[in-house]
């Protein structure tokens, strides 16, 4: 029988938490949740929405599970702190892991993780509690991603590398082999990583810059 499940969230995080959920697990959703000064509706995805100060009437934790699908925002600051919330209210926090992913790691996953398809995850990694790993990344063997992190789409995190709590990491970035990467940093799109980041550190990626030339004097495209 599938367990029931409350969203916390209104967005496009929330919106798609509602669509893996409800296609690609054991759980039902039944409602969302929200903080009442930011409910713009009493309905979303045509299911409930209540007030975070009140979920615990209308859905108790005895008989529903919980789900934050908050983004990065304030570097992964507001998801953490929602997470915390939810567990001292009495809340299982429920992962999605994708059917479509390939997960070799012996089910080291923590709790409120969102794992999207097409994500590998190689032996003998750990992955913590209310991690985000987008689409298609590589996350390479005896690797370890502490808690409230959030990794977007193609990511290349090589063998034995550590990535500290609360970091943010861009698309098409690259992680070198046994590296640190140290809590709160910040590794923009396309970053080439090859030694370690001390924590709160911000790397960005060199732009791609635009030709003198224009896209009209090709002439075989």
């Amino acid at each position: 029988m599938k367990k029931s499940l409350v969203i916390f969230g209104m967005g496009d995080i929330a919106q798609l938490a509602y669509y893996y959920f409800s296609t690609d697990s054991d759980y039902i959703v039944s409602a969302f949740t929200l903080d009442k000064d930011y409910m713009t509706s009493d309905t979303f995805c045509n299911l409930p929405v209540v007030p975070f100060d009140k979920v615990r009437k209308h859905y108790p934790p005895e008989n529903y599970d919980m789900f934050i699908a908050i983004s990065y925002s304030q570097l992964n600051r507001i998801r953490k702190e929602k997470y915390f919330a939810a567990k001292a209210m009495g809340y299982r926090l429920a992962s999605y892991i994708s059917s479509h992913a390939t997960v070799l790691n012996d089910g080291k996953i923590g709790d409120n993780c969102f794992i999207f398809e097409d994500n590998t995850i190689q032996p003998f990694v750990s992955i913590g509690n209310n991690v985000t790993l987008w689409s298609g990344n590589h996350i390479g063997h005896h690797s370890t991603i502490y808690d409230h992190c959030f990794l977007a789409s193609h990511i290349v995190v090589s063998g034995g590398v550590e990535i500290g709590e609360s970091c943010f990491i861009g698309v098409n970035a690259t992680l070198r082999d046994h590296i640190k990467v140290g809590e709160k940093c910040i590794l923009g799109a396309g970053t080439l990583l090859l030694k370690d980041a001390e924590k709160e550190g911000l790397y960005v990626g060199q732009a791609t810059e635009r030709s003198s030339k224009r896209s009209t004097m090709l002439k075989k495209i």
